[in-house]
């Protein structure tokens, strides 16, 4: 096996152009594999990041059936006092969890004793909304940070409102028990829009929330939670669904549904197209590989006719002559995927050092830092390996069934 091996390599040096050419094609085949995955996976990690450190959270919690009648802001659906002391509980237990807000979501009316429009408002807290929404301030266009007694309104409401920074308009909202109320509240900022339905809200302060709807107890439309590492986000979805599903109403029907920011944010379906496009390229790379060895290969078995049939008459067995072109293959398929990922690791490198910026929305800009992991080189490596060995084999077992008489009369 050994003189076998020996053999298969000095043949790839023998046609040394060749050779070079289908490993610089397999080569460039997984530079763009590579090289595409980091930056197409720093891209989506921004998105991710952005959505969430900005309004979401990374897991909200809520009322059974609220999510299904988000449209309407529900305030029969809320999570009452009694339960959240409850969810508290079971939050500060699990140590995946870095912290923890409650929000109220309601609509209402905006009006500035001139012109009114409607509206839909966040009510939070603005120190424990921080830790949780950590890029909420970065959204703003205009203006400072929320306090008690003030607005930040939604920038598409600016547009058209003759109102600015610093003016008291008055926000008006219907109660649970359909009442309606109203209280002056400043204009402290200008907040900037993002992808969602949420991204699109104005925030008032959390107790304002309760003064302007009436309510004499702490309720709750959601507790929004941020993890301390991204990656447990589907180890602390499942323990969430394991305690709370086991605290039931009156009728023993589930109190709580959970939802993590993936079932909240349109932009999920683009992240999964960002992941179909990395297959789809991947499925590229092994068409590439798979045809250009095989031309090698099929052209390196009718070059050698004469010499694969003076082996066989002396002697080498036909599972020697199988062995020799699948050794070729694999070496193009190993040589070709090492030196793509020393170029995709030379490139990925380039990128980050150069800084580059891609200008996303008016006030920020996507800085590419594509990243590439151990396990997808490796992977990617190996699916080229092995792509270059099925390549081979068609051609390998045509030589190996070639009669010595008949290939040694081919000119």
């Amino acid at each position: 096996m050994k003189n076998i091996i020996k053999i298969a390599f000095r043949n790839l040096y023998r046609q040394k152009r060749r050779s070079f050419l289908t490993m610089g094609i397999v080569a460039f085949g997984v530079l763009s594999v590579l090289l595409f995955s980091a930056t197409a996976g720093s891209f989506k990690n921004f998105m991710i990041s952005e959505i969430t450190d900005s309004m979401l959270g990374h897991i909200q919690i809520h009322a059974k059936g609220y999510v299904s009648s988000l449209d309407n802001l529900p305030l029969d659906k809320t999570i009452k006092a009694k339960k959240l002391k409850e969810l508290e509980k079971i939050l500060d237990e699990i140590p995946e969890i870095e912290s923890y807000t409650y929000r109220i979501l309601l609509g209402g009316m905006v009006s500035n004793y001139l012109e009114s429009t409607s509206a839909k408002f966040s009510a939070i807290i603005p120190a424990k909304e921080s830790k949780v929404s950590p890029l909420l301030e970065d959204r703003l266009l205009k203006g400072k940070f929320l306090k008690k007694g003030e607005i930040l309104l939604p920038e598409m409401i600016t547009k058209g409102f003759d109102s600015k920074i610093g003016d008291d308009i008055v926000l008006v909202a219907t109660n649970v028990d359909g009442s309606v109320n109203g209280q002056p509240l400043k204009i402290s900022g200008i907040m900037e829009s993002v992808v969602g339905p949420t991204g699109k809200y104005g925030y008032i302060h959390f107790d304002d929330a309760k003064s302007i709807l009436r309510m004499n107890k702490t309720e709750i439309s959601e507790v929004a939670i941020r993890l301390k590492d991204f990656n447990d986000l589907e180890k602390v979805n499942s323990i969430l669904n394991e305690k709370l599903g086991i605290i039931k109403n009156n009728k023993g029907k589930p109190v709580f549904e959970i939802h993590t920011w993936e079932k909240l944010s349109p932009f999920y379906n683009i992240a999964k197209m960002i992941d179909m496009m990395s297959m789809f390229i991947k499925v590229i790379l092994i068409g590439i590989v798979l045809v250009s060895i095989m031309n090698v290969m099929i052209m390196a078995v009718y070059e050698r006719t004469r010499e694969i049939g003076a082996i066989s008459a002396m002697g080498t067995l036909p599972s020697k002559i199988r062995w020799m072109f699948l050794f070729e293959g694999l070496f193009l398929g190993v040589f070709g995927s090492v030196i793509g990922v020393v170029a995709s690791l030379i490139a990925i490198f380039i990128v980050n050092i150069s800084n580059i910026t891609v200008a996303f929305g008016r006030n920020s800009n996507i800085l590419l830092q594509p990243e590439v992991s151990f396990s997808q080189i490796v992977i990617t490596a190996l699916i080229v390996i092995l792509v270059a060995i099925v390549a081979v084999l068609e051609p390998a077992f045509k030589a190996s069934k070639l009669e010595p008489i008949e290939a040694l009369r081919q000119n």
